[in-house]
């Protein structure tokens, strides 16, 4: 018997252990583009399924965006089932691109697909993304200036989505996909430039780690680790301070998005930003729409108030502050 190649004993043990608190009869849906990361996966999943008695199935999205997709898709079908997938599925998903772009509206529209089919299997969805893609996401984080929550990366686990790959890199996966003869598809958006993340993995990564030398794409993804266990205990305090100075409305008993001033006024502006966001957000404004700035200028009608007007916000939600209270309520369209 040959020796396991260290990149398919890597990707196997990265999902063993991602996934090692999934019982025998466990639903697992490897969501698979057909690309080498996301192959590599379903290919892991099968060997490690079969020894733990997990049912692993697979899914593949298509946007629809590419001449052709329909026939990538069922290409993708075929190598599933090749594998050992007990069964696969096609998800065709409309991507509506609005003001976040289109790689944000085509992620979105694929995460709600991925996850309107794994509820009512109660499946676990393995996603592809490794180490090299966490240390793009904090990059361009970094680039956009949002904080520590940005600088956390991509969750290795969140609602039924878990990445067991975010500590292999990319060339494990193409490795492993080599050695198993396993016909990967190179998408084209990876390599356009017009995309951010493009331009982060085809320029930005590379000149950091010639300049800067090797390990840089690892430095990120620890710093992704850090500053998730940071943001995670911030946000907890943020909770906090947000049920504290959530305050009912006068004339009923629903409570609706009233703040009191004099609680968050006291606190740190970390944990009242955090409690502001999360105001913000249960009023309706979509949490990815909602920037610094925004935040920043609510926090204002705390901190510097002159009677200055009310905060539109994403969502149509407006932020006004009367007195010592801060409402957040939805306008008109």
């Amino acid at each position: 018997m040959g020796r396991l190649d260290p990149a398919v004993a890597e990707v196997r043990r990265a999902v063993r252990e991602g996934l090692f608190d999934l019982v025998a009869g466990a639903r697992v849906v490897v969501a698979c583009s057909g690309g080498a990361d996301s192959l590599a996966l379903a290919a892991a999943a099968v060997f490690e399924g079969r020894k733990a008695g997990w049912v692993v199935s697979g899914a593949t999205v298509d946007h629809r965006l590419q001449a052709g997709s329909a026939d990538v898709a069922e290409r993708v079908v075929g190598q599933l089932l090749a594998l050992g997938c007990e069964s696969t599925v096609v998800l065709p998903v409309a991507v509506a691109v609005d003001e976040s772009g289109p790689e944000a509206a085509a992620r979105s529209a694929r995460y709600s697909a991925l996850q309107g089919h794994a509820l009512p299997l109660e499946a676990t969805v393995l996603l592809g993304h490794t180490l090299d893609d966490q240390a793009e996401t904090v990059l361009l984080g970094l680039a956009r200036g949002s904080g520590l929550r940005s600088l956390a990366g991509m969750a290795g686990n969140r609602s039924c989505f878990r990445r067991p790959l975010l500590s292999v890199r990319r060339a494990s996966t193409r490795r492993m996909c080599e050695v198993l003869a396993l016909d990967a598809w190179d998408d084209p958006h990876n390599a356009d430039r017009r995309y951010a993340r493009a331009r982060v993995r085809h320029d930005v990564l590379p000149v950091l780690e010639r300049e800067l030398g090797p390990g840089v794409a690892e430095a990120l993804a620890r710093t992704a680790t850090l500053a998730r266990h940071d943001s995670d205990a911030l946000n907890a305090l943020g909770r906090e301070l947000y049920d504290q100075a959530h305050t009912l409305r006068p004339d009923s008993a629903d409570p609706g998005q009233l703040l009191d001033v004099d609680s968050l006024s006291r606190a740190l502006p970390a944990l009242r930003w955090r409690a502001l966001r999360f105001a913000a957000m249960a009023a309706g404004a979509p949490g990815n729409d909602l920037s610094a700035a925004h935040i920043q200028a609510i926090d204002r009608l705390i901190t510097s108030w002159r009677g200055q007007a009310a905060i539109d916000l994403p969502g149509h939600v407006v932020a006004t502050r009367r007195g010592r209270v801060l409402s957040f309520e939805v306008g008109a369209p």
